[in-house]
């Protein structure tokens, strides 16, 4: 099945901010991977030209559970690591594609529509690298251009000035732009600012949101959050991988399982689940995100659409996927409704 690639008209990122919350879902790859669609390694969306049907539906699915915003899935669909699988030609078709899916979900269900751009892994602080990863950026924003897209994300950034590179970019366009950098284990970029000083510097050259995304686990993204809501003035987002992180291990590549040896010697990528967080810490995330001032929520690499309602319902809101909340009162052992069997209620204890 092939998808239109008709424009969308106008932009609504900052009404949309300054009506409430936004909502975002992400973590498309790790979805994708698990669902059998996708590699995990060089972790390139191949799926959006292979499988397009299983990128609509998962657009669907997170829009369903209450997020604002349909980013097209070309996180990772750069020139260099189209190269990196030998599919470089496909760089162009792929970029469009999943451009025309994401759109046509929006149109459908009244989200904003997202481009995307990412770390380019070839960053370094050089002329020649800048070039290069500057010509990247321009040519998947310009295909996003094309397609009529309300706002560019430019996410995991673990250089600021990659970040920055990126923000020039977007600008460039004439489109509104959120620029989330990722922290690693050391609490600076790589190089060397503070989260809340990369952050404060994106929003001063412009930027409508900026803020924090992957790597770090709801406990351990909080305390770098907080600085960064301090020392900014506008929009934050915020959006965790749903792992528990610790401060021993703060990040998700270096979490390790006591219980179970993984290929590779670490759990990340592709043994994580012991350590994946419950949709209710995720909403407690939000709940605290939200105090703070915190106006852009998301999940990112290993969220889920029960992940996403629950951030959307801590929100105060209740997307469509809400009418099918837990309701446990009406279980048959655990339920507390009084037509329910009497005994099966006295043996819960036992199960």
């Amino acid at each position: 099945m092939r998808y239109g690639l008709e424009g969308m008209s106008g932009n609504r990122l900052v009404e949309r901010l300054e009506a409430g919350p936004v909502i975002c879902a992400e973590g498309y790859l790790f979805e994708c991977e698990r669902r059998g669609y996708l590699q995990a390694g060089a972790f390139v969306p191949e799926v959006v030209l292979e499988h397009p049907e299983v990128i609509a539906q998962l657009h669907r699915e997170f829009a369903h559970a209450g997020s604002d915003v349909v980013e097209a899935f070309t996180y990772y669909a750069h020139r260099e690591k189209l190269r990196l699988i030998g599919r470089e030609d496909d760089l162009e078709p792929l970029n469009r594609q999943a451009l025309a899916i994401a759109g046509e979900v929006a149109r459908e269900t009244g989200a904003l529509l997202a481009g995307n751009v990412s770390n380019t892994n070839v960053f370094l602080p050089e002329e020649s690298a800048r070039r290069d990863v500057r010509r990247m950026f321009d040519e998947q924003i310009a295909w996003a251009v094309d397609t009529g897209v309300d706002l560019v994300i430019g996410e995991t950034f673990s250089w600021w000035e990659e970040a920055a590179i990126a923000l020039d970019a977007i600008l460039a366009s004439g489109l509104p732009a959120v620029v989330t950098i990722a922290m690693h284990q050391e609490p600076v970029t790589r190089d060397g600012l503070t989260p809340e000083e990369a952050c404060r510097r994106l929003e001063e050259a412009g930027a409508t949101v900026v803020g924090l995304n992957c790597i770090r686990g709801p406990r351990t993204l909080m305390p770098m959050l907080r600085a960064v809501r301090a020392a900014c003035g506008g929009h934050v987002a915020a959006l965790p991988v749903p792992y528990r992180t610790t401060e021993e291990q703060p990040t998700f590549q270096s979490l390790r399982d006591t219980d179970y040896d993984a290929p590779g010697g670490r759990p990340f990528p592709t043994a994580l689940d012991p350590f994946v967080c419950t949709r209710y810490e995720l909403g407690d995330f939000a709940r605290e995100a939200l105090d703070l001032g915190v106006t852009y929520l998301g999940v990112c690499c290993g969220a889920g659409p029960h992940h996403i309602r629950a951030v959307a319902e801590a929100a105060g809101r209740e997307p469509p996927a809400s009418r099918y909340s837990p309701d446990m009162s009406k279980h048959a052992f655990l339920g507390t409704n009084a037509s329910l069997n009497p005994e099966y209620q006295g043996y819960a204890e036992r199960l």
